[in-house]
């Protein structure tokens, strides 16, 4: 699986020739990302939650796609009406080839832009290959996590929200990679987009460092591959 890095809580996942766009918001700093819609395949599109810094962009994205699966909480799907869509609820799955993308809790709040209720927020856990890469979306630190390497093994790598104010901080976000995730590796994102999430880089890398985590903090366009 490769994994590129689009800003805030969106990337690009690359798995068995299919593209999947999370949380689609590429547009804002794009000039540093590169990226361009218009040249990619996407395949399925897939959402955490309402708000518009994670949704921004899908109807763009569903432009250009027509042909691309939506993945939701079923709020979500029905508020976008897509054809092609996968609306799944916690405990439910949608998968394709080896690939399984299950849905978990997420500690946060979900509406609309124009007011209009999302759904209860979440994460996704992809699995595949006997890996497991959770994706947390939007979240505070929650007792739930430590549940997670019981349900699914040994969590391969976390992508988790460091930008404070709105999700967890990096020290809270290493306590829950350490204490209750039990990974080894976490990708920030949810970080330095905007004022109120902007971090200390060197004081973050420090607190997952204390804790023998390998953490990143990706440059936008930078890409991971497991």
């Amino acid at each position: 699986m490769k994994i590129k890095f689009l800003g805030q809580n969106c990337f690009l996942f690359t798995y068995s020739g299919k593209n999947i766009l999370s949380d689609p918001f590429y547009n804002f700093q794009k000039e540093k990302s590169g990226f361009d819609i218009t040249a990619q395949k996407i395949d399925y599109v897939l959402i955490t939650h309402a708000h518009g810094d994670h949704t921004a962009d899908v109807k763009e994205v569903l432009e250009h796609h027509p042909e691309a699966t939506v993945i939701g909480q079923p709020e979500i799907c029905g508020y976008f009406n897509h054809p092609n869509s996968i609306d799944i609820n916690f405990g439910g799955s949608a998968k394709f080839d080896d690939l399984k993308i299950s849905m978990v809790p997420a500690s946060h709040t979900s509406s609309f832009p124009d007011g209009t209720y999302g759904g209860q927020p979440a994460g996704y856990m992809f699995r595949f290959e006997g890996k497991n890469v959770y994706f947390a979306g939007d979240t505070g630190v929650m007792a739930d996590m430590a549940y997670f390497p019981q349900l699914f093994g040994e969590i391969t790598a976390a992508i988790l929200p460091v930008g404070s104010h709105y999700t967890m901080c990096p020290r809270k976000a290493s306590f829950a990679a350490s204490e209750l995730l039990k990974t080894k590796r976490v990708i920030g994102c949810h970080f330095d987009t905007f004022p109120a999430i902007k971090i200390d880089h060197e004081e973050a890398h420090a607190l997952f460092n204390e804790k023998n985590i390998e953490f990143s903090l990706p440059q936008l366009g930078e890409e991971f591959e497991f």
